[in-house]
């Protein structure tokens, strides 16, 4: 039985980072002290801060001690009961985190690039030790995701997961919807604003997104996915026309995080994990998650259909997650008991992105003349896929209307077809027979549509 409060001695927390989230985090441990010794049943103490640099200027609420400072951060770790690192990167932090948990201090990370590339070394590490690990600030801030999926639903099967997971690139999408914003200047606006970094390549080409992704499909399929296993497509090709156009034909674009439970070619049940922009119906719920806000939604068996949102960046949100793993590791700490262990037990294979079944909507410009749609539609019909809509987006040219002399040259006309769900693999063959038929002169533009 654990000690009471009056017997506990207080929880030594070492804080490795004080970025914007660590700082945060920093001053809810000092502001909040005497409600957290009320939820956990004995006093948290913030015994060091590891930073790279301590002299260097950093905005820290009055609250905080600067003493705290340190730039050991190995001797840190070793003293503390609770190590919470969002200090961010694979290393220093991999290393720190291992130490910390052979010292036997129970683990909280925000680092999703860390679980996503080696994950299982530190949850091994920790299940060996006998200590926690919880990284519930990993995926979509403060939005709480990873516990409803490995615990919530523990007693259920997940079938899907689709998710809104980088605020930056929801929020480059949504300006150019709303406002026709070109794609460059929409990241100029998020970068101006602190939503993107100065280089965003991890969140518009979709790195950021996908390690997010790995960690949810591993939590929700009971399988090791690694980064290297998510298909990955960022959004840089989207342009004006094509987020006009998806509002033309009732959609709008989202990056998408997609874990799916498929089946393959051999009939082999498996794990699908893909990040790509998409095209989402108005219709569902995700298509109304606007600006830098995430959202994750979930079908399972049992449960149905749930939908997880709220603001997936920014220091408060990031640092209410950490302080909730905290308080359940330090309640383990005075309590007794163990939070739950990498649930691997179901070894499923990693399915290539191919596989998974999808709908796409392929914008084509082709010669005006009679029998062009017979021709696209016999390409799909010998792919094995149909054609759920065609439509035409503006009248075709006709050549001599604008009152010069009509040459007898074909005009061109332009296509929007959208496919009923069809394997990956039989739809991206179907476009590349389209592409070469004589009469397409462009495919202008491809995109797949989810959550239909």
């Amino acid at each position: 039985m654990g000690a009471s409060q009056q017997e506990q001695g207080p929880l030594r927390v070492a804080l490795l980072g004080c970025g914007v989230v660590g700082s945060e985090v920093a001053r809810l441990l000092t502001q909040q002290s005497a409600d957290l010794a009320s939820r956990v049943g004995a006093p948290l103490e913030l015994v060091g801060i590891a930073v790279r640099d301590a002299s260097a200027p950093r905005p820290l609420a009055a609250s905080v001690d600067r003493s705290l400072l340190t730039e050991d951060a190995e001797g840190l770790v070793a003293r503390a009961d609770i190590v919470i690192e969002v200090m961010g990167g694979i290393e220093p932090a991999r290393t720190l985190l291992l130490r910390a948990i052979e010292s036997g201090a129970a683990v909280v990370t925000a680092n999703k690039a860390l679980l996503a590339e080696d994950g299982p070394t530190l949850y091994k590490a920790a299940d060996t030790a006998g200590v926690d690990i919880y990284f519930e600030a990993a995926v979509a801030g403060a939005i709480p995701i990873v516990r409803p999926v490995r615990e919530s639903l523990a007693g259920d099967s997940v079938r899907r997961i689709l998710g809104i997971v980088n605020g930056t690139t929801n929020y480059v999408l949504d300006q150019m919807a709303s406002t026709g914003m070109s794609f460059d200047d929409a990241v100029k606006q998020a970068q101006d604003l602190g939503y993107a970094e100065a280089d965003p390549t991890a969140d518009v080409e979709g790195f950021d997104a996908a390690a997010k992704a790995a960690i949810l499909a591993s939590l929700a399929f009971h399988t090791r996915v690694s980064l290297e296993d998510v298909a990955r497509e960022g959004i840089t090709r989207i342009t004006a026309d094509d987020v006009a156009w998806a509002a033309q034909t009732g959609h709008v674009i989202k990056l998408l995080a997609i874990a799916e439970s498929v089946t393959g070619d051999d009939g082999a049940h498996g794990v699908s994990v893909r990040v790509h922009p998409a095209l989402v119906p108005l219709t569902h719920p995700l298509a109304g998650v606007r600006g830098a806000f995430n959202a994750v939604f979930v079908e399972a068996d049992a449960a149905g259909e749930l939908m997880f949102y709220g603001r997936g960046a920014g220091g408060a949100p990031t640092a209410s997650a950490v302080l909730g793993d905290v308080v359940s590791a330090a309640r383990h700490r005075v309590l007794g008991g163990k939070g739950p262990e990498e649930s691997t037990y179901a070894a499923l294979p990693i399915l290539p992105a191919s596989t998974a079944v999808t709908r796409y909507q392929v914008r084509l410009a082709v010669d005006d003349r009679p029998g062009v749609l017979a021709q696209v539609a016999q390409v799909l019909a010998s792919k094995g896929v149909s054609i759920e809509a065609v439509r035409q987006p503006s009248e075709p040219s006709v050549p001599g209307a604008d009152g010069a002399e009509d040459d007898g040259s074909t005009g061109v006309a332009h296509l929007v077809i959208t496919t009923h769900a069809a394997a990956e693999a039989a739809l991206a063959a179907t476009v590349d027979a389209i592409a070469v038929l004589e009469p397409v002169q462009e495919i202008t533009s491809v995109l797949r549509v989810e959550g239909a």
